[in-house]
């Protein structure tokens, strides 16, 4: 990697798109293949294939567990699903406070608000090990904290974890107050493993930002909660089936897409930064909802075909493509969840590949910091006389 001489300054492109700034042992993604992965395993194929408990595992502590210490995790992370007496009394009226805004909003404070109950210490001062312990405590409360925000924002009580069900069927008991049904339960999980990490998005990197300054395991997590609630990053998901509802049946399709993209406005679900092919995670989310099947599945397929090829025809060249949060949509309508839980959904698996790169980004005593290049009027000018 090239490094610039202390008061250099190096050009690159807006969005700092294609710019290595670290090295990583936590995954990548070749958008020119349409492939990622968490360490040296297909991110799909861990999916397809392992729970989630062994995916944290691998991201946090570096492997893939076999039988007997997927029980001795599962066994240490489940009781830190239970949140500190300070942060459960709290609830209330941080979803009072944040109800039109929704429960990723209060998230941001209950997560302060949890490094502080538990007593998080900055990065910088705290060894390995303790840096570890801070992240499963927080991961395991995030889902506690997004579904008891929900719930009372509903005016309904929020629902104690189980300690006996896996990550995933958890998330949804406790969303619901019902024991989960195994093919929802089975595809949340799915979706969840698929969305733990993906390379240096603006969250991940928001994170690791604020880690490089030695900040403690909160705070960081916080500021990448406020990058992943951008309608830009994580709050497409919703929108995506919005527009599913308003395009509303098949005869519709190609006028409603040739109107917003003549007029300049994004196709939510459609198109990827990094990607030049189809999205993997969208493929895999199209299987899991054809085989629930349906109706809005159907026309979910409808609505991709007819808006890439329209793409296709309205911007040659551009290889624009379904999504993630397109089918990732589907799916979460399909299993019952709330729209306005799409995003926290979301937001419950990043914080396993949020908290990886943090304690990555730990071990650099290196802090982030950037230049810009000044392009306003030039100084220095005169400082005009105080009015009396």
């Amino acid at each position: 990697m090239s490094i610039a001489e202390p008061g250099m300054t190096v050009d690159v492109p807006r969005g700092l798109a294609g710019v290595i700034v670290t090295e990583t042992e936590l995954g990548d993604v070749r958008g020119g293949e349409g492939f990622y992965h968490y360490r040296q395993y297909s991110a799909v194929e861990l999916a397809q294939s392992r729970t989630f408990e062994d995916v944290w595992h691998l991201m946090l502590r570096g492997s893939l567990p076999d039988a007997e210490r997927r029980a001795a995790f599962t066994a240490e992370t489940a009781p830190l699903r239970h949140l500190p007496d300070a942060v459960r009394d709290a609830l209330p009226g941080i979803a009072r406070a944040s109800a039109r805004s929704g429960p990723l909003a209060g998230l941001r404070t209950a997560l302060s608000l949890l490094g502080a109950a538990a007593g998080f210490r900055p990065l910088y001062d705290i060894d390995a090990g303790q840096r570890g312990a801070d992240a499963l405590t927080a991961s395991a409360a995030v889902p506690t904290i997004l579904t008891a925000l929900h719930r009372l924002g509903r005016g309904l009580t929020p629902v104690e974890p189980r300690d006996d069900l896996p990550y995933a069927a958890n998330y949804l008991y406790m969303l619901t107050g019902e024991e989960p049904d195994p093919e929802r339960a089975s595809a949340i999980e799915r979706y969840l493993i698929s969305t733990v990490d993906h390379g240096f998005n603006a969250s991940t990197f928001t994170a690791r930002v604020i880690a490089s300054t030695g900040a403690d395991l909160a705070a960081c997590l916080a500021g990448a909660v406020g990058a992943l609630s951008g309608p830009l990053h994580g709050g497409a998901p919703s929108r995506a089936l919005d527009a599913l509802d308003a395009i509303g049946t098949p005869d519709r399709i190609d006028p409603w897409i040739r109107e917003r993209v003549r007029s300049g406005e994004r196709i939510m679900g459609f198109g990827h930064p990094v990607y030049r092919t189809e999205d993997p995670r969208s493929r895999m989310l199209r299987d899991i909802a054809r085989g629930f099947g349906g109706p809005l599945v159907d026309f979910a397929l409808q609505v991709e075909e007819r808006v890439e090829a329209l793409l296709a025809e309205l911007k040659p060249g551009r290889e624009l493509h379904t999504n993630v949060e397109f089918y990732a949509g589907v799916v979460m309508e399909l299993c019952g969840l709330p729209r306005e839980m799409f995003t926290p959904t979301f937001c419950a698996a990043r914080v396993i590949g949020w908290s990886a790169n943090i304690l990555e980004q730990a071990d650099d005593s290196k802090i982030i910091r950037p230049a810009a290049r000044y392009v306003g009027p030039p100084p220095p000018q005169p400082v005009p006389a105080a009015l009396n």
